[in-house]
Formats: C-alpha cells, structure tokens, sequence
C-alpha cells in the first residue's frame, strides 16, 4: 500500500440518507473545526488526508450506496490518497461486526451515538459547550432542525430503532437557543425532524409538548418559516394544529407517513391505527388548518399485500388528494417483526403497485397545481439554475416537494435565500410557473 508523505489535518465528511444524517454530519463538523481541523462536506476534488462516511442502512437501495461509497473510498486509501477511513451511521450502527469483516480497510466502525468516542480516536476533544451548534451545509436560508432523537413505535416493517434506539427529547430550552443561533447566522426556516415529531415531550417532560415548543420556535426573531416533516398519525396531538392556524410563521404544511390505506395492511403493520380513524385525523387537520398541504409516504408490496389490500390503498389516496406524496416498495429487513412474515408479493408486483399510486398522484397534483394558476404566493428562493431562479411556496419543503421557477430575464432581480411575491401563470404536474408582482 502506497503512504502519503503529507501529513493534513483535513477532514472530507460524506453524508448518505435522511436529513437527520445531515444534522449529524453538522454537528461532527463543528466539532472538527473547533479542535481545528479543515473540514469540508462531500468535496469532490479534494485533498483531504481523512474521510468519514456517514451512512445510511434504512432500505436495501441506501444500504448498498453506503457500501459502494466505503469501497469506494477504501480503494483511495489502498491507493495511498487517503491516511484514514472512518464510518459511522445506521449501517455502521446496524452491521459493524459483519463491515469490519468485510471492509477491513476501514480504520473504525461508530455507530449513531458513538460522537465523542469517534473525535477521541481522531485525538479531539468533544466540547460540550458547543451542543446544539454546527456547520450547516444547507443554504444558509434553511437548515433541518432535530428535536429528538430515536423511536419508541413498534412498526413491524422499520429497522429505525434498531440504529438510532429509543426515543429522547432535546430540551425545549435548548432547542430555542439554537433556533436563535441560527436565526443570527441568516436561517430563516427551520425544517423540524425527528424520527416522530409528535413523540415530542413525553420522554423528558411526561407529557406531549410538540404545541409549547412551537410556539417558543416561533417567537424567534428572524425565524420566518417553522415546517413540520415526520409526524405520526396515531395519538396525534391535535393542541399543535390551534399553534399552527395562530402562527404567520408556521408553514401550512405536514409530513406524515401514513404507510397504507388497508385495515388488514394497518394491523400487520403495527401502526396504532384504522384507516376510519386516519380518514377522520386527515378531516380534522384539514378542518383546523384550512389550506394545509398534506404530504405522505405509502408502502407497496407489505408482506401478506393483497390486490384487495392494495385496491384500498388506491381508493384510499384517490378519495383522499393528498397535495404531496410518495411511496416505497417493502424492503425485508432483518430483525424486524415483518422479517418473520413471508416476503410474499414479487419485486415486480410491488414496482407496479408503486407506479400506479404515482401515476394516480401525478394527476392529483396536476389539478391542484392548475387550480393555483392565477394566484399569488411568497416564495422563497433556494437556487438559479438552467435560466430561471427557483423557489418554495409554504407548501413545499426541498427537495422532496413542487418548486416554483422564475425565468431569469434582464428586469428581474431575485436574491437567493430571500422571499418574493410570485404570481402562477402556468403549472406542470410537479412545478408551478411565475412571475415577481
């Protein structure tokens, strides 16, 4: 094996997976740089001497671009480019025995909680004064914003608990002041993630406070959208949707992965939940927080999946126009519940369940789309790109929404990161078209 004779204190951070991922990689980050190393995120022309991946294990596609990814850069260390390879994660978390087998190129295996441990092999200290600060590698204007980590919902399909363990509450406290410290720095929204957003409260105060600490996140100066991604259906704690109507600077906007539209599917699935019951919670946020956007994540192919099962889902997603939407096919994960039921309904069949929910949704869109043609919205905007500059209504979180776009002409002058009025001339099924009023 080749050595460099340079020797750097330079650290290339690679993310894979979710955006609590990225919050992570943050956090390592500013870590790094405060025990002075050069850090840089996902650099591509790089001459950083240590690498570390942050993986992802969720499904079978993300665990096998986390391998590549380690091979990858376990063949620049064979190569003599790299001095050290470190991997942390889910899939470090999850497989750390079987990687370290495999992949023995791999100087160390962390796991999801595994932070200080990681900066003392790197000889740095972990500054616990700097909790809750990070090198943000969002555009500056938003920034994902973890409150909690772990889950305590026992979904039969999910390996989630098994890497990030139970759930805990980051302290109400806590959380403001870094929405402050960030509102300082120029981010004006704040996406709220979790693995459960309305899990909030009940491990550290005994009771569900996602209410309380949205409305001490949006009375931070300068913090102008507050959005909401992960929520979960069963046991929603309705007192949130009242801070939502109140607030100008909470977005009308909510993730909630509803997973299926079937009884049966439900049950197998261990969701807590009917489909009455989720028709009832849709009505009701909708009723409470009038012009809400919906967005959801759906599974095909479940084991024990009928075409009963799946025609409910259909009806379920027709009838019910939800303004967002995506779906997965079922990934047979180890040490799950459902690893134990059959994995009976074909890789084929669950692609074409997927393909024809998203083609039922690419409708839906459609006409919701072209019933916003004509009308006026405040947009914010992430990026120029191929002649126009492009944005997000209150609607829309990046990049898993609709986005607006803007021709780039000689009159029009937008600066990236701020807001504008933007009126819709014409809509496609997944972007909207405009111009600045």
């Amino acid at each position: 094996m080749k050595v460099r004779n340079q020797t750097t204190n330079k650290v290339n951070v690679i993310t894979l997976g979710c955006s609590k991922n990225i919050v992570d990689s943050e956090v390592l980050m500013g870590q790094l740089q405060a025990n002075d190393f050069d850090v840089t995120h996902e650099a591509e022309q790089s001459d950083a001497n240590i690498v570390i991946i942050n993986t992802c294990g969720f499904i079978d596609n993300a665990k096998q671009e986390s391998i590549d990814t380690i091979l990858r850069y376990a063949d620049e260390k064979e190569a003599g480019r790299l001095d050290k390879l470190y991997v942390t994660g889910c899939l470090s978390q999850r497989y750390k025995d079987e990687l370290e087998v495999e992949i023995p190129q791999v100087d160390a295996y962390f796991g999801t909680l595994e932070l200080p441990q990681m900066l003392k092999v790197l000889n740095a200290d972990y500054k616990h004064e700097l909790i809750g600060e990070r090198l943000i590698t969002t555009p500056r204007h938003y920034a994902y914003f973890k409150i909690a980590e772990g889950c305590n919902r026992p979904c039969s399909f999910c390996a989630i608990p098994l890497m990030r363990g139970k759930h805990v509450d980051r302290p109400i406290e806590d959380l403001v002041k870094e929405a402050k410290r960030l509102a300082s720095m120029g981010t004006k929204e704040l996406i709220l993630i979790a693995q459960d957003l309305t899990y909030y409260g009940l491990q550290a105060y005994g009771e569900r406070k996602l209410a309380d600490l949205l409305r001490n996140l949006s009375d931070v100066n300068g913090i102008d959208w507050i959005r909401l991604q992960y929520a979960y259906p069963s046991q929603f704690p309705l007192d949130a949707l009242d801070v939502m109507a109140e607030r100008e600077n909470i977005c009308k906007y909510l993730d909630m992965p509803l997973q299926h539209g079937s009884d049966n599917m439900l049950k197998s699935m261990r969701r807590g939940i009917t489909k009455r019951r989720t028709i009832e919670l849709v009505d009701t946020i909708r009723q409470r927080v009038p012009g809400i956007a919906l967005r959801t994540t759906l599974i095909a192919g479940h084991p024990g999946e009928t075409e009963q099962d799946f025609r409910e889902m259909y009806d379920f997603v027709e009838q019910t126009r939800f303004e967002r939407l995506g779906i997965f096919t079922y990934s047979h994960e180890e040490n799950t519940h459902s690893h134990t039921l059959v994995d009976d309904v074909p890789a084929e069949l669950k692609q074409e369940r997927a393909d024809a929910i998203m083609e039922l949704q690419q409708g839906i869109s459609m006409e919701l789309n072209e019933a916003r043609v004509g009308q006026t919205y405040k947009v914010l905007f992430d990026r120029k790109e191929s002649g126009h500059f492009v944005g997000r209504t209150e609607f829309d979180s990046p990049e898993v929404d609709n986005e607006v776009l803007v021709p780039v002409e000689k009159d029009t002058f937008v600066r990236l990161g701020d807001f504008a009025n933007v009126k819709i001339t014409s809509a496609t099924d997944f972007d909207l078209y405009g111009h600045l009023v």
